[in-house]
């Protein structure tokens, strides 16, 4: 961790891109570690996440449906770890974890557990105690949970919940042993000042993986028309400033990446990013993980 101020972060934010790239790369190393993981229950989410095709507020075009079975799950890990992953999620929809799925869960983790060379994530929502000490207890080893955005700018994306649900569920996973994945949104129509809260913030929190998401708006959501709000170019900032400010966690591109050009993302993987979330994401389309595979190998990185 470093300690670099706000305004230290946003004159370096302000560099020239090739200087700060520079800089950023001092902190990488020369391996990128693959995850991957299964859309376990879709849709129907009680939350105004305004970005989100899931939430129940919208009408979006997407298919809902239950928590699929355990054997689906144990497919889709072995298919993750064909591909080089090292970490598998199972990923539901809604607020917090629906009680009724929740024992189907845990079995599912100690599912993904027995296979070898593979471990186990989540991200099922915001968490109660005797949840996240109950996730801990079947052997999770890392859990995900995004802060999505800054602070002072969480009122702009939900109302429903608040941006501290989701930092003292950060809290609790920290509290239990689990590792921590945590991450933002960007182009959601926060400014540069608020990115570079969101790299403090995220200094604050210590995650051991920050998965960095770029919006891809979804029709019918109140984001729908917000393609600009953020270029190449500024994703390419935002992802260096969030490495010189938090050099001990791993920066991971995840959902809409496919924003950037093939030249872009391999610009990212040699000055700031260490991490790739393969395959599809959940409502959107990601690479084909042998592409993803290929692309890395011929940047001279270790896949982990």
């Amino acid at each position: 961790m470093n300690t670099l101020s706000k305004e230290e972060l946003l004159k370096l934010y302000h560099l020239d891109l090739k200087e700060l790239l520079e800089i950023s790369a001092k902190y990488v190393k020369n391996e990128v570690s693959f995850c991957s993981l299964v859309n376990a229950r879709n849709g129907k989410c009680s939350q105004n996440c305004k970005y989100c095709a899931q939430s129940s507020y919208y009408r979006t075009d997407i298919e809902s449906y239950p928590l699929i079975s355990l054997d689906e799950v144990r497919v889709s890990a072995l298919d993750a770890k064909k591909n080089h992953a090292s970490k598998f999620a199972i990923v539901t929809s809604g607020k917090t974890p629906d009680e009724s799925d929740f024992d189907t869960i845990l079995e599912m983790i100690e599912e993904v557990n027995k296979i070898d060379g593979l471990r186990s994530c989540a991200s099922i929502g915001i968490l109660t105690e005797e949840q996240a000490e109950k996730l801990a207890s079947v052997g999770l080893k890392r859990f995900h949970h995004n802060i999505n955005t800054c602070r002072s700018y969480y009122p702009e994306v939900c109302t429903t919940h608040s941006w501290e649900d989701r930092y003292n569920t950060c809290k609790l996973v920290k509290k239990y042993g689990m590792e921590l994945c945590c991450g933002v949104i960007l182009g959601m129509g926060e400014s540069v000042e608020q990115r570079i809260e969101m790299a403090l913030e995220l200094r604050e929190i210590e995650p051991d993986s920050i998965p960095i998401n770029i919006l891809m708006p979804i029709p019918s959501t109140p984001f729908e028309n917000y393609l600009d709000k953020i270029d190449e170019e500024n994703v390419l900032r935002t992802l260096a400033v969030f490495k010189i400010a938090n050099p001990n966690s791993i920066l991971r591109f995840c959902g809409g990446r496919m924003r950037l050009s093939d030249e872009n993302q391999k610009l990212a993987l040699t000055s700031c990013v260490e991490g790739i979330l393969i395959g599809n994401y959940l409502t959107t389309v990601g690479k084909n993980p042998q592409e993803d595979y290929e692309m890395v190998t011929k940047l001279g990185k270790k896949i982990v």
